[in-house]
């Protein structure tokens, strides 16, 4: 028995250390300005930043755990602020989309950062593909 209880907690520990060393110790994540998650880079559309923004809402209105919060509008482009429910712990995590014309286009950019907790296992990055994916999906 001593032995099947060391055997237990010895894998509690290994679980333990893969899933604190797995992710970077990160809760805001940047599509270009995040070191460690070098994939996620600004997406540029050749739709003008009023159909990206109206393809962005759709987008969050048919993405389940998403939900937007606000949006708006200035000389500087355009800002959306939503919210992504994790599924399990029900964490709020909050998504800002900038859009900005550039080059005859828009230029497409995502922050995600947690509410809570000093790191986020990836969920930040995770919710920015996840955004960055629809909205490819639908503007191409």
């Amino acid at each position: 028995m001593r032995a099947r209880t060391w055997m237990l907690l010895l894998g509690a520990a290994l679980v333990a250390a893969w899933t604190l060393t797995a992710w970077p110790r990160l809760n805001d994540v940047e599509t270009g300005r995040t070191p460690e998650y070098a994939d996620l880079q600004p997406r540029h559309y050749s739709a003008w930043p009023a159909k990206v923004a109206e393809a962005a809402k759709a987008c969050l209105a048919e993405l389940p755990r998403w939900r937007l919060v606000g949006s708006g509008s200035g000389p500087g482009g355009t800002e959306m602020h939503a919210v992504h429910t994790t599924p399990v712990w029900r964490f709020d995590d909050d998504v800002y989309l900038r859009l900005r014309a550039e080059g005859g286009g828009t230029r497409a950019s995502v922050r995600s950062r947690s509410r809570i907790g000093k790191f986020d296992f990836g969920q930040n990055a995770r919710n920015i593909r996840e955004l960055l994916q629809a909205l490819d999906a639908r503007l191409r």
